[in-house]
């Protein structure tokens, strides 16, 4: 049976790498294309040495040919994937976008969120927001998916699957979270994510300025009424991986062993959330390297306190976009997920 072509276009970046080394291990795919303006020209084992398995392919500028029936997979900042998503539609191309461009409805949110003004907003009529517990079967039929954010995807999955108990959420969702360097924008060598600057420190940044929140808002109520998210993230000295405190309050006082007995549910239809019996389980070490969501709570009267970990290069970016992958091309969703 041929595979599926794909071409992953930004392919010399943090994401890009990881989704090499996943579709490495898939009897799907081939990689046939990739591409880097800062590494053109180099083969994809002089860029990445310390990965052994990995297409015989070379680096290529963006504006190359792609070859014919390939997929795109666009690792690409935001106003690159504004410039390429329409051109390859145009071409009828199945496209997976992990910018933050085509992730929101409402057009002056995005821009509000984004600072720039975005030129192809009628496409949004097309795309399907790709977390797989809450769209699989749009994912299945879809051309065009827009990867979620990776603090978003740890907390608009706990937010979301609590389902009409977030009618009675009273104030604002208060979202306290901590990333690696690697998931905190640490993909370019500015001077804030140096080695010196991260190591033995804890930071917050873009408090109430994050483009993350917007979809937070959006994906994690789903159409009901959104009482708000408070958002602050923190850089860790960590190089990868996110945990998240998501802080709820309702109207009147909860029942813990019912909300449990709620997650429970919806995990076990689930082949990448893991629920644990307590908050103080869910840690990092259990998430890096894996395409799991953990997640476990407490509740104090009308307070629900969420605690969720990712790995921020997997679930967070690239083993979210394979799991979407392997949905859009009819493969077993967890193929070429599970061997991690």
């Amino acid at each position: 049976m041929a595979k599926s072509k794909l071409a992953i276009i930004g392919a010399g970046g943090l994401t890009g790498k990881e989704l090499l080394t996943l579709l490495a291990n898939h009897p799907g795919f081939e990689v046939v294309h990739i591409t880097s303006n800062q590494v053109n020209g180099k083969h994809v084992r002089d860029v990445f040495p310390d990965v052994s398995r990995l297409p015989n392919l070379s680096f290529e500028k963006h504006d190359a040919a792609i070859p014919d029936g390939a997929g795109v997979v666009l690792a690409t900042p935001n106003e690159a994937s504004l410039e390429m998503a329409p051109k390859l539609r145009k071409e009828s191309r199945k496209v997976i976008d992990l910018s933050g461009t085509f992730r929101l409805h409402n057009k002056q949110t995005f821009e509000s969120a984004y600072k720039f003004e975005h030129t192809a907003f009628s496409l949004m009529d097309e795309v399907v927001f790709g977390i797989p517990e809450l769209f699989r079967e749009k994912l299945k039929n879809a051309n065009f998916v827009s990867n979620p954010g990776c603090f978003s995807t740890s907390v608009i999955l706990p937010l979301a699957l609590l389902g009409n108990l977030r009618k009675q959420i009273l104030s604002p969702v208060i979202v306290d979270a901590k990333s690696g360097v690697s998931g905190a924008g640490g993909r370019t060598e500015e001077i804030t994510y140096a080695y010196t600057n991260v190591a033995e420190n804890l930071r917050a940044y873009k408090i109430f300025n994050h483009q993350h929140e917007p979809e937070m808002e959006e994906y994690g109520y789903l159409g009901l009424k959104s009482k708000g998210i408070l958002f602050t993230p923190h850089l860790l000295p960590v190089y990868r991986g996110i945990l998240s405190a998501i802080y709820i309050q309702f109207d009147s006082d909860v029942n813990e062993t019912e909300i449990k007995n709620i997650y429970k549910q919806k995990v076990a239809e689930e082949p990448f959330l893991r629920f644990y019996e307590t908050p103080e389980e869910v840690e990092l070490r259990k998430v890096q390297n894996t395409n799991y969501l953990d997640f476990g709570i407490r509740v104090r009267k009308n307070n629900l306190v969420i605690i969720s970990a990712l790995d921020n290069l997997q679930k967070g970016a690239a083993g979210q976009a394979l799991q979407n992958l392997n949905l859009m091309y009819g493969y077993p969703e967890t193929e070429g997920l599970t061997f991690v």
